[in-house]
């Protein structure tokens, strides 16, 4: 029998405005109903599983809104299953670019409906037309289309029947806004919407044929994926440029129209439009003329469609963001990832890219000469191109040789001896092209820094500024990189307030050239208030953080990655409040999300793990984060490696939470372990290795093994002052922990003028409010009791309450003398006291 091809399986225009597709006026009879909070008031729509009604909502809003009805007669049990599943799937959503869903429920006659955003718009292949779009402003809406269906997706929810009538255009502030309708056949992927999820007979099949991908005509659902819908989309678009279909489907029996679409080979969009008798015409719906049109469509759009439509779901594009980014290279006239990245290809880009330079050297060129001097400047401009590829490659070329078996004598290399080899090479070797030289030095800082050799980091970001800032002007996005990364680097380093500035001009740049909601504007804001955070300016970092989160919910979505690292960042500053409650109840909500969107096993989940295990950590629950370190170390030598730096850094924090147990000899042996890893594989100047090599230390402390502590914190010292400086930061909280491993060993000669010394180094860096030069006047107190100096132990424990704890600490009453103060929460115990008790006593030497 033949097939109305036209009509789909499921077919249902879902929101007013429409253009009707049925005139049989099946629910006619039920204007008029009350049910609920609505009233139904006109017939819009009917299709295979139900009518849509626009209805008005009395309460608790007044609205107007779209309801949708199981049609009278149609309620067996598989069409209620699969409308309970459409109505789940848009309640998932939240996106611009698809409908809402409002509210759910049945009619007094146990109807099941929904209510949903009512859309007075066009369908997308009837807009198109109407207002004689061109190509570039048909292929800006179609990305939004994009943009909505990678949202669906991320949320784990196929379409399966996209086509022009379920993408309606409604207008906003006078510009075309899609909005996607019907998730009647969506497919949850990982997730069971109902109870009754899509009770789909063996061998049917849902959608409808013209946009129905060629596993969908083969198969009842089991093989369907996302890149089912990346084939509609192929589809749409097809018909989007050309206004003809890619295969032609009228008329044809039903199992021979299911073997075209498995089988047959579509044509490339220029190829047919070419030959039609009305070419002129429909290229002058698109605003242009048929040769223009055909010209326009022959190339990349060819193989941006054709990669869509491709029949083997593994060669079509991997999401629909994907998809969106090659039209958005198309537009730029960037080379798109369908076609093959040939050299004449790019160079061919690269021209296009700057028309503007070369339509004004070729119009010197035809007015001075000829139009043999334009080629002649066209071809020299390709071949700098080719030349700077070449320096590239020859580059590359030098600084990998060191990895040569006979250049290297056999031994090993690693990644930092390449970088380092590199960074000598970077300034002769690309001397003659400063640009390209910029570029490089900015990708080896980033990678010094991914290894945590910040001083080497600095180094180069700060040489790929200065050259940017001489070649492109202090205003360019590439100096804002530029600043945005050696920003990074420094606050690496400690340098907090210098980062903060650097990073102030990156966001003056990225405002007004990018806007303020633009994401790198957005993640330049968040640094700076990480860098308030370090600064002790919580209270501003805090209110900064809420506005970034604020933004990107609404501008990228709740669970946009980026949306993530905001209540990450959030979470962190309340614990550096000491609102430790709060902290933990973020982190904790973050780490649900994460779990449900990235899954239990990715490490940014893991990385809100080790955040809610720091919580518990700071309010003394320490078997709390014993158990969520150990499973976050359990995930991570099972999906990183037992090697990997995340996983030793989560080995610390474990060894940490043992030692405040009281389990020394159980942190010391795993703390160990973790320190002679990053030894061998990071070097003993890496940051992480010298943050283990303090900690085990400390630890040894608790066991009363002094001599030995005192002789690591001295390497660890040594250490970082050459790589970091005598001054900075960490090298001075090394230098406090050695005067109080001292105190504790009884030599006070020693302990008093080195916790002097450093107590008056930190008030200048990282300044006499911060935590760290609190915990150095907290020595003195403590060495001023020990020597029977009450008013001067005194009066150095009150400075150290008056600028650190007044405001975020407790003191805690314990009765062991010998606690440390921790490090985490600053809580200071009553070792001064207990010292201070000693020195009322007659006997006590003074």
């Amino acid at each position: 029998m033949a097939y109305d091809h036209r009509k789909g399986f499921i077919e249902q225009p879902a929101a007013g405005g429409l253009v009707r597709e049925t005139t049989l006026d099946f629910g006619s009879n039920h204007r008029g109903m009350n049910f609920g909070s609505y009233e139904l008031l006109e017939l819009v729509g009917t299709g295979g599983m139900g009518e849509v009604w626009r209805a008005e909502q009395r309460s608790p809003v007044q609205r107007v809104v779209a309801v949708k009805l199981i049609k009278a007669g149609m309620d067996t049990r598989e069409l209620i299953a699969r409308f309970e599943s459409e109505r789940q799937a848009l309640a998932m959503m939240n996106h611009p670019a698809i409908a809402r869903v409002f509210d759910a429920g049945s009619t007094d006659a146990l109807r099941p409906y929904f209510a949903m955003e009512f859309v007075p718009g066009t369908p997308i292949n009837v807009y198109r037309d109407e207002r004689n779009l061109s190509v570039r402003e048909r292929l800006k809406i179609f990305m939004r289309v994009c943009e909505g269906v990678q949202h669906a997706h991320q949320k784990a929810v196929i379409h399966r029947d996209l086509k022009p009538t379920n993408i309606l255009i409604t207008e906003v502030d006078g510009q075309p806004a899609p909005k996607i309708i019907d998730f009647g056949v969506a497919r949850a992927l990982s997730q069971r919407l109902t109870a009754a999820t899509f009770l789909t007979h063996a061998g049917a099949i849902v959608g409808t044929p013209d946009y129905m991908s060629p596993e969908q005509a083969s198969s009842s659902g089991e093989d369907i994926d996302t890149r089912t819908d990346l084939y509609s989309l192929g589809v749409i678009l097809y018909e989007l440029l050309t206004g003809a279909l890619p295969q032609d489907l009228r008329k044809l029996p039903f199992d021979e129209m299911l073997r075209k679409l498995r089988d047959g080979d579509p044509p490339r969009p220029s190829v047919p439009l070419a030959g039609l008798s009305d070419a002129a015409m429909r290229a002058q719906q698109r605003g242009t003329e048929a040769g223009v049109l055909v010209h326009q469509l022959r190339g990349d759009l060819d193989a941006i469609v054709m990669k869509a439509l491709d029949k083997d779901p593994a060669g079509r594009y991997e999401s629909a963001s994907l998809m969106a980014d090659d039209i958005r290279h198309y537009l730029r006239s960037e080379p798109v990832l369908a076609r093959p990245a040939t050299l004449r290809y790019q160079a061919r880009k690269y021209v296009r890219r700057h028309y503007a330079a070369f339509g004004v050297a070729a119009l010197v060129a035809v007015l001075l000469t000829s139009f043999g001097i334009t080629q002649a400047i066209q071809i020299r401009r390709v071949t700098r191109e080719r030349d700077r590829a070449d320096r590239v490659a020859r580059f590359m070329t030098t600084i990998f040789r060191v990895s040569n078996p006979s250049q290297n004598r056999g031994t090993q290399i690693t990644a930092r001896e390449i970088l380092d080899q590199a960074s000598r090479d970077i300034e002769s070797g690309l001397a003659n092209d400063p640009e390209l030289q910029a570029e490089m030095m900015s990708i080896m800082g980033d990678s010094y820094e991914g290894l945590g050799l910040y001083p080497q980091a600095e180094s180069l970001l700060a040489a790929s500024l200065k050259t940017r800032r001489r070649i492109f002007g202090p205003e360019h996005l590439a100096t804002a990189a530029s600043l945005h990364d050696l920003s990074a680097a420094v606050y690496q380093l400690g340098r907090y307030a210098e980062a903060d500035r650097l990073e102030q001009e990156a966001l003056e740049i990225r405002r007004r050239r990018l806007g303020a909601e633009h994401p790198d504007t957005l993640r330049s804001m968040n640094n700076v208030a990480r860098c308030l955070v370090k600064q002790g300016h919580y209270g501003e970092a805090e209110k900064l953080h809420r506005q970034i989160l604020e933004t990107r919910r609404r501008v990228l979505g709740a669970e946009h990655p980026d949306t993530l690292v905001s209540l990450d960042s959030l979470g962190a500053t309340l614990d550096d409040e000491g609102r430790y409650a709060e902290a933990e109840k973020l982190e904790r909500e973050t780490l649900a999300i994460k779990r449900r969107v990235l899954g239990s096993d990715h490490p940014e989940t893991l990385r809100t793990l080790h955040h809610v295990a720091d919580t518990a950590y700071a309010q003394g629950r320490y078997a709390d984060a014993e158990k969520l370190h150990r499973e976050e170390l359990a995930a991570l030598q099972r999906v990183l490696g037992p090697e990997h730096s995340e996983t030793l850094n989560a080995m610390v924090a474990l060894a940490n939470a043992l030692d405040d147990e009281g389990r020394y000899s159980e942190a010391e042996k795993l703390n160990r372990k973790a320190m002679n890893i990053q030894l061998r594989v990071l070097g003993p100047e890496h940051f992480n290795t010298l943050v283990t090599m303090n900690n085990e230390a400390e630890i040894l402390v608790d066991e009363g093994h002094y001599k030995q502590a005192g002789a690591l914190h001295r390497q660890v010292i040594m250490i970082r002052s050459r790589v970091l400086g005598p001054e900075h930061s960490h090298t001075l909280y090394s230098m406090s922990k050695l005067a109080w491993t001292l105190l504790m060993e009884g030599r006070l000669n020693e302990a008093e003028p080195l916790s002097r010394g450093t107590r008056d180094k930190q008030a200048r860096v990282p300044g006499p409010d911060h935590p760290e030069t609190a915990e150095t006047q907290y020595n003195l107190a403590c060495i001023a009791a020990r020597r029977g100096r009450r008013e001067d132990a005194i009066w150095n424990l009150q400075q150290a309450f008056d600028h650190v704890l007044k405001p975020r600490t407790i003191l805690r009453i314990s009765n062991d003398p010998n606690l440390k103060p921790l490090h985490r929460d600053r809580v200071f115990t009553p070792l001064v006291a207990h010292a201070l008790e000693r020195t009322s006593s007659p006997s006590h030497p003074r």
